[in-house]
């Protein structure tokens, strides 16, 4: 209940600095860049950044959830929770045909207890470029809240386990009748967990929950790029009678010593001679896998001019890309003295000639 109360009080549009009528994909680019800026990763000690990371994160959870955008919105426009018969949790508006009941209950479990989902988190993996492009399963390292293991998260000593509250009979909340109006609040015996522990877990105090080091397996499809963000499901922060969070994992590519991606399509520099692409020839190309293919490369081929190699490039679900070989002609230097009497005698017999018959058209 106690995150949802929030949704009165804080302005999670203002927390991802869009307006209230932004797009999902606004909502979403907003959050990525925020939360890139402000993750603890890239700010070590900073206590406001990791602060103002979590809002940024608990403001995505909410709006970046259709279902849960349109709950919060909803509440918005009813005003604060304060004053006589602001918050009853049954009934409505007399001819407003709304059912507070009906909105209460789903955001707050049907009054039974208080539940909040589990905060989510993001952490940074590099992949080297190979790895991007084929896909690979790995694990990432992070510092997190996580069930404890010495109680398994029940919050009680080994041996022992928790029993429901007798001043809510394990609901987590009590009813408070004020004339018309009903009013559900957080029990105050057992602060709306709807159970008691009588021998807490001497690992984490009876709050089911450390921090310590954690390694998630993840698996990288292949194709990923630069920037992208894995969704690992379940795998962030436990919620406390809700689902936990979900771990993000943004992906960082390494730059390859000599290929190159396009979308899809894979990029190679080909070092050519003179010779080659004026009379014309077999070119081997390299491959990702370190193969080779020949490209046959027709007389008259332009420095820089690109040839296509089908299915040889990023494997992705709908088909693999092509490799694009661009022909790169290599001047010489430090000609030998037969080389130096070669190009001479070709000077002054060759005339520089733009027109438009000898113009060579790129291949496609």
């Amino acid at each position: 209940m106690t995150s949802q109360r929030e949704w009165f009080e804080k302005d999670y549009y203002a927390a991802l600095g869009v307006p209230k009528k932004a797009s999902a994909r606004e909502i979403t680019k907003s959050y990525r860049k925020l939360a890139r800026r402000l993750h603890p990763d890239a700010n070590p000690g900073d206590d406001a950044a990791e602060t103002r990371f979590k809002e940024v994160s608990a403001a995505y959870d909410v709006l970046g959830d259709e279902s849960k955008r349109a709950d919060y919105d909803q509440v918005r426009q009813m005003g604060p929770m304060t004053g006589p018969g602001a918050g009853h949790a049954s009934g409505g508006f007399p001819g407003s045909g709304f059912d507070l009941g009906d909105l209460f209950g789903g955001m707050f479990g049907g009054g039974q207890g208080r539940s909040r989902r589990g905060t989510d988190l993001e952490t940074r993996l590099t992949l080297s470029f190979i790895d991007a492009v084929n896909g690979v399963t790995t694990s990432v390292h992070l510092v997190s809240d996580a069930g404890c293991t010495t109680c398994s998260g029940s919050g009680a000593r080994t041996g022992t386990r928790p029993m429901p509250c007798e001043a809510c009979a394990g609901r987590g909340v009590q009813a408070e009748d004020q004339g018309p109006f009903s009013f559900s609040r957080p029990c105050s015996s057992c602060a709306g967990r709807g159970q008691r522990i009588d021998d807490p877990c001497e690992s984490c105090q009876g709050g089911g929950i450390e921090r310590r080091p954690r390694e998630v397996k993840v698996r990288i499809p292949a194709g990923v790029e630069d920037g992208q963000r894995i969704r690992l499901k379940g795998r962030g922060e436990p919620g406390r009678g809700g689902p936990d969070g979900d771990l993000f994992v943004v992906v960082v590519v390494e730059p390859h010593t000599r290929f190159g991606r396009s979308g899809r399509n894979l990029t190679v520099s080909v070092p050519v001679s003179y010779p080659q692409v004026v009379l014309g020839a077999e070119i081997e190309v390299p491959l990702l896998d370190g193969g080779t293919v020949t490209v046959k490369v027709p007389a008259g081929t332009r420095s820089g001019q690109t040839f296509r190699v089908k299915k040889r490039g990023v494997p992705i679900r709908s088909g693999s890309g092509d490799l694009l070989a661009s022909m790169e002609i290599q001047v010489p230097i430090n000609l030998t003295e037969p080389e130096l009497e070669a190009v001479e005698a070709l000077a002054q017999v060759m005339t520089l000639d733009s027109s438009p018959d000898r113009l060579v058209e790129e291949t496609p």
